[in-house]
Order: structure tokens, then C-alpha cells, then sequence
């Protein structure tokens, strides 16, 4: 089936013709060396997104959407790539944008008729209005902390020493026998990895080796493996075995994790809660692999985590780009510079080079202003098609 678009009623608004076809990759591929043979081309990577951004379908943050909704692995990363493509992130920016160029319009007036009696503006007032520039500003950087795991993941080590049931804990949390499981102490040699979705939010999950005094080589590296998992994990989750009290191989190893966030998972607790269990601050989540007792609630505590305080706060249109972030802290910066110059009574003329230093980094982000080499950078990463 063939569709023409008309332009500029298309996705480019260039005239545009679909083939719709079954299927088989033979079909399609045959089809593709036709339309060759025929004269056509094959497109560049991201050739038809950079068309639609070139010709103003959509701006930059919008065309970048279209890649993040393309690698979405879970339901709420496309979703958050969804609202980024019907423009969320720039809609969150422009009245920021707006209120600093009518802070610099006023600058201007004030220098360039002077003679005409435009009052320059007080510097309390300048002040007063950078902040309500800066303020949201910090507020959409500060978003980028949950933005990032929610774009790219993170990765939990379960950690513990020999039979405390990490295998069957790791099992419970992929739904199914991913990880060999014995009642032989020191099962697991090599690290097993699985990614998860909870929340919504792609979470690498890492089973290691029993940390303890190795038997063998296999099991020293094993345990050498485990140690890496734990130094390189976003979160660790320290197994014990709650039924029995705490051993000095548990007290190590919950010291050795140091300064990295942690949930303390006290598993086999349908074998019973040993009184003298104790962990430093009485906190532990107690879970059971056998009956899938406390495994909704660790669920949710990895999530807490993951997500922090802003998890539940996030509006729509929060940054999840790397590149967005950095141009936001450039906008920053050039406005704390901006607030310096005022306070250090800086001629209005010098105040207005910070403050277009904190417009440049925000039309970047939309596209307003961009070189060749931004755009090239961004484009040469989508597939073929697109």
C-alpha cells in the first residue's frame, strides 16, 4: 500500500511517499533495492528526524525525543520520551526564557536612550528579577539526579555472604529461575545479571558470589568479582539471614559497603526473626524467597531509592539529557556571574555579556541557536529510517 503525504502535511513537510508492505524481511529488503535501482537513496541515520527539525516541525529537545522513545526499554521511559516529544521540556523552558530576554530588552532601553530618560533599573530589581530566572532554572537542574536513572537505569549488586539466599532472592525480584539455586553454601561463582523494570525505571540486577574465606581459586574469583559488583552497583543489597544472629562475616561486609546507599534485606524469615539479629540504625527489610513474604515492600524501597525525594515531586518536562544538563549549569553559572556584576556595581554594558552567556545555553537546548557540529553529534546516533 502506498500513502503520499503532500507537503507540508508530513512528518519533514517535504513531499513524502510511504510503502506499506507484510512483514518478511525478504519482501521488504526487495522492495528497499527496487526503490534504489529506481534511483531513490537510503537515508542517512536520523535524516528524516534532522528534516523535520531543519524545516521547524519540531525543536531540538523534541527530535532528541524521538531517539529516547525509540531506546525506551519500560512503559514510563516512553512515556517521559512521549511528553519530551510533544515538547514538555521546552514549554517548562520558555517562560524562563521569556522573563530573562525582557530582563536584557529593559537593560538595553535603559542604555541605549538614556538621553530620552529610560531610568535604569535599580540594582535591587535586577537582582530580584535574575532570580526568578535562576530559581526554576536550579529547579530543572536539580531534576536531572531522577531524570538520568530514569533514562538510563542503575544497577543493584545483591551482596551477602554464602546460603543467605541471595539466589533465590535475585529469582524472586526477575519472576523466574534465572540463577541456579542449592542448599550447597557457595553455589553462585560468576556474577548473573538481569534487567528489571520497577516503577517503570530499568534496574540492572547483579547476583555475586558469597562473600567469605574462598575454598578455591574459582571461588576466589568469584568473590574478587563480587567485590567489583559491589564497588561499581548505584545501590547494594546486603542479604543476611535473619533466621540466625548476626555473624562477623555480615558486620564485615555491611562495613565494607562504606558510604554507598544500601537496603538491608533480612531474608528467610519465614524460618523465624533470630532476636539477636541487629543492624546499625535497627534498620532491615525482612523478605522471604520461599514465600514471597516482603518482596512488594522491597520493591518499593528499591524504587525510593532510586527515585529519592524528587521521585515523587517531577513534573513533566524534567531533564533526562546530559546535554541539557551541562547547558543548565552553564545558564547558572552565568547568572550567579550576572549577580556578582551587580553587587560589585558593574557597568550595565559588562551585566548584559553574563546575561546573554545564560540566554546562549537555553536556546541550545531548543535549538534556536545551534552549529553543525551539535547537530551532527545528536543525529549521528539514531538508526537508519528515522
Amino acid at each position: 500500500m502506498v500513502t503520499y503525504f503532500a507537503k507540508p502535511h508530513s512528518y519533514t513537510t517535504d513531499d513524502v511517499v510511504e510503502i506499506s508492505a507484510h512483514g518478511s524481511p525478504v519482501v521488504l529488503r526487495h522492495i528497499v533495492e527496487l526503490c534504489v535501482a529506481a534511483g531513490a537513496r537510503l537515508a542517512e541515520p536520523g535524516e528524516f528526524t534532522m528534516r523535520a527539525f531543519l524545516n521547524g516541525r519540531i525543536d531540538l529537545t523534541q527530535a532528541e525525543a524521538v531517539r529516547d522513545l525509540i531506546e525506551s526499554q519500560t512503559l514510563y521511559q516512553a512515556k517521559v520520551a512521549a511528553q519530551q516529544l510533544d515538547g514538555a521540556l521546552s514549554r517548562r523552558l520558555q517562560p524562563i526564557k521569556q522573563k530573562l530576554v525582557e530582563l536584557i530588552a529593559l537593560l538595553e532601553a535603559g542604555i541605549d536612550f538614556a538621553e530620552d530618560d529610560v531610568s535604569l533599573l535599580p540594582d535591587a530589581t535586577i537582582l530580584e528579577q535574575i532570580e526568578t530566572v535562576r530559581a526554576p532554572l536550579a529547579e530543572l537542574s536539580a531534576s536531572f539526579a531522577y531524570g538520568k536513572i530514569v533514562h538510563e537505569g542503575l544497577t543493584l549488586a545483591i551482596v551477602g555472604r554464602p546460603n543467605v539466599g541471595k539466589s533465590s532472592l535475585f529469582n524472586r525480584l526477575v519472576e523466574r529461575e534465572r540463577a541456579i539455586v542449592t542448599a550447597t553454601p557457595g553455589t553462585t561463582r560468576d556474577l548473573v545479571s538481569e534487567t528489571v523494570a520497577i516503577g517503570g525505571i530499568p534496574v540492572k540486577l547483579v547476583d555475586t558470589a558469597g562473600i567469605r574465606a574462598a575454598l578455591d581459586e574459582a571461588e576466589s574469583i568469584g568473590i574478587r568479582k563480587s567485590m567489583e559488583a559491589l564497588a561499581e552497583a548505584d545501590l547494594v543489597l546486603v542479604v543476611v539471614d535473619v533466621s540466625q544472629p548476626q555473624t562477623p562475616e555480615d558486620a564485615d561486609l555491611l562495613q565494607q559497603t562504606g558510604t554507598r546507599p544500601l537496603i538491608v534485606v533480612g531474608n528467610k524469615s519465614d524460618l523465624g526473626i533470630n532476636d539477636r539479629w541487629a543492624v546499625a540504625g535497627g534498620q532491615k527489610l525482612c523478605t522471604s524467597a520461599v514465600t514471597g513474604e516482603g518482596i512488594a515492600e522491597l520493591r518499593t524501597e528499591i524504587l525510593r531509592h532510586a527515585a529519592g525525594e524528587a521521585g515523587a515531586q517531577v513534573e513533566s518536562g524534567f531533564l533526562t539529557n546530559i546535554r541539557h544538563e551541562g547547558l543548565i549549569k552553564d545558564s547558572l553559572t552565568a547568572l550567579d556571574a550576572a549577580k556578582a556584576a551587580v553587587r560589585g556595581k558593574v557597568p550595565h554594558e559588562m551585566l548584559l555579556l553574563d546575561l546573554y552567556n545564560a540566554l546562549r545555553p537555553l536556546d541550545e537546548i531548543t535549538g534556536a541557536t545551534t552549529t553543525d557540529d551539535i547537530l551532527n553529534l545528536i543525529f549521528s546516533t539514531f538508526c537508519i529510517g528515522k
